[in-house]
């Protein structure tokens, strides 16, 4: 599996109780700290090319900092931006560090609300800027807002045109930042609203101060900020003045868990990462429904409320066949169910031969899909002698069961996963050669010529590993066939909720299917699928549909497995190569609960991703297809 742009991860806890109680209580008031720290560190697999943390101090005095916020780039970023929060405790002797009173007076981070964000950018853009959380000041404390998310918007130009209309002027575009200043600005909204309303009350200064603070609601805020927005998300906030969300998109494409006791409230975009870092068990901690929003209010109240009402049952299953932690108890299932299921397949591709046929998987998120696969071959086999011992007719000799017992899977570690390949080496040709030898291989673990060697990946998407490393490794170990297992079905559609699959060119499954088109002459269905794609996106969002999808119908899998194989063979492997996609009906059968199928179907659960993937076939023939051929 080519290394995918993963998606962002999000941590919070929110301490119930003074900073004395976690000193009293865990040796340390750093407690909400360094559970924050362990809660990203666990979740480092969404996110490895920044990282930012924020905290908030309740109860602060004017001129003195309430607001702190630590951000770092590279994939030691976590590291870092908790290096430089506990650096000011290194002058502090053991009394001075023991003293909850004068860490919340005095040392910052020593706050009652935390907030932890890891990035991965779905856009290309980097820089320090953009790593979240963002940041809106302003001196009354209500109106102070950090924000950070795991989401990727597919709106941002109506947005940004509302808020244009509106007078005002977005410095940057982006999905982030317009999302901040469209929540800020809704924000000031809510605290001049309070301040109206203490006015009438006839209060003065600071007791205005007091009520705005106490009299907050942010799912006015979020009522009136996220019905406008489009796609998948899950977005974190807390303001100055000690409030804290968390909010999930109402399709329930991306995911977020929480948990709650006496002591705090915490929330991670998976369930192990709380699982692990509070010591708990899975029935312990919740989801998150689509729409709704938790929220911790100054005071310490916590609620769950709908924002917006539930629009689908959308919930991503790419998410649980290649980001999400395999420790999950259910993802750990799902995946092993996804292997178990291609049995069938299988077994066709090698021609029945299971006695000389060799199992393996490639490093490291297809392993648990290759025990489930393991165990479909175990039942076939077992099945097979049950047979073979009812077709003697009569009670086996020892030498009889002797042989039909000896049938076995044959399993090897055959591909190991040397390096990661590093990107300051851009020259075309040293950087083939270094993708190369990102795998090798385990050499004798076959008879060369005799044996077929299976090996299942987690999923096929670009190709570009199997073409620059995987099959020429394979093939110097002279596999009678080489058989390559996905455990997800042909990747066909970008994705627009928070990967960073956004271009069809990048698919070796429209890359076929787009060559079987020329092959056949079938020009004019490409040309009236670009007719059709520009008219549809002459139309509303909510009213276009996925025209993308008319260019697979002249095909069947098979056809478009074998024209990926065709693409895919190196020049100089000779050895037959045969690929098996998972299909639909197995992808829903093992994760039943997360229909989020867009990758492999086309049905976008948003407008926004119809309308953007109509947009991309566009793209793709004006800036591709049209240099290849001229209409």
């Amino acid at each position: 599996m080519e290394p995918l742009k993963h998606e962002c991860g999000i941590a919070m806890i929110r301490l119930l109780k003074p900073l004395k109680y976690y000193q009293d209580m865990y040796g340390t008031w750093m407690f909400g700290l360094n559970k924050l720290y362990l809660m990203m560190e666990k979740q480092h697999n969404r996110g490895q090319e920044g990282a930012g943390i924020a905290c908030v101090k309740l109860n602060s005095v004017p001129g003195k900092e309430y607001m702190f916020r630590e951000r770092a780039e590279g994939k030691d970023a976590i590291t870092e931006i908790f290096a430089n929060a506990h650096r000011c405790l290194k002058r502090l002797d053991q009394e001075q560090l023991a003293d909850a009173v004068f860490a919340k007076n005095n040392l910052p981070f020593a706050g009652e609300l935390y907030m932890g964000h890891l990035r991965y950018s779905t856009t290309g853009k980097r820089g320090l800027s953009y790593v979240h959380p963002f940041l809106r000041r302003n001196n009354w404390q209500a109106k102070n807002l950090c924000l950070c998310g795991n989401f990727n918007m597919t709106n941002v130009d109506e947005i940004f045109n509302k808020l244009t209309l509106q007078g005002q002027y977005p410095r940057i575009y982006s999905d982030a930042y317009i999302m901040l200043e469209f929540m800020g600005h809704r924000l000031d909204r809510e605290v001049e609203r309070n301040f109206v309303k203490a006015k009438e009350l006839g209060l003065e200064n600071k007791q205005i101060t007091e009520y705005i603070n106490d009299h907050v609601e942010m799912r006015n805020v979020l009522k009136s900020t996220m019905t406008d927005f489009d796609g998948g998300y899950v977005v974190c906030g807390i303001t100055g003045s000690g409030e804290m969300f968390s909010m999930r998109d109402p399709w329930g494409i991306r995911p977020a868990f929480y948990y709650k006791n006496d002591e705090f409230v915490a929330v991670a975009s998976e369930r192990p990462v709380l699982q692990t870092t509070f010591d708990l068990e899975c029935e312990d901690i919740k989801e998150l429904s689509p729409g709704h929003a938790l929220m911790v209010k100054r005071n310490g109240d916590f609620s769950i409320e709908e924002v917006i009402p539930v629009k689908g049952d959308s919930a991503c299953s790419f998410e649980r066949i290649y980001f999400s932690r395999g420790s999950d108890r259910d993802i750990y299932k799902e995946r092993k169910q996804l292997g178990e299921s291609l049995c069938d397949p299988v077994l066709k591709a090698i021609d029945y031969d299971v006695k000389h046929t060799v199992f393996s998987f490639i490093p490291n998120t297809a392993e648990v899909a290759y025990y489930g696969l393991l165990t479909g071959f175990k039942h076939y086999v077992n099945e097979s002698k049950i047979k073979k011992i009812q077709e003697l007719g009569h009670i086996p000799t020892k030498e009889e069961l002797v042989s039909i017992l000896s049938d076995y899977v044959r399993s090897e570690k055959v591909a190991w996963k040397d390096i990661k390949l590093r990107t300051f080496i851009t020259e075309g040709n040293s950087r083939n050669d270094l993708a190369s030898h990102v795998y090798d291989i385990t050499y004798e673990s076959i008879v060369p010529y005799v044996d077929n060697l299976v090996v299942i990946d987690d999923s096929i998407v670009r190709g570009t590993t199997l073409r620059e490393s995987i099959l020429r490794i394979l093939d110097r170990l002279h596999p009678k066939k080489i058989v390559i297992v996905s455990s997800a079905p042909q990747i066909r559609y970008p994705d627009y909720y928070g990967i960073d699959m956004a271009r069809l060119e990048e698919f070796c499954a429209f890359r076929a299917t787009i060559e079987l088109l020329k092959e056949r002459g079938k020009y004019d269905l490409i040309t009236d699928t670009y007719n059709a794609c520009k008219k549809e996106l002459e139309k509303q969002a909510k009213d276009m549909r996925n025209c993308v999808r008319d260019i697979y119908d002249p095909f069947t899998v098979d056809e478009i497995n074998k024209k990926i194989v065709e693409i895919l063979r190196p020049t100089e492997v000779k050895t037959p190569i045969e690929l098996v996609f998972q299909s639909i009906d197995g992808l829903h059968k093992a994760i039943p609960d997360h229909k989020g199928d867009w990758y492999f179907t086309g049905k976008y659960p948003t407008p926004g991703g119809t309308k953007l993937c109509n947009q991309a076939f566009v793209n793709y023939i004006e800036n591709v297809y049209q240099n290849e051929k001229k209409f």
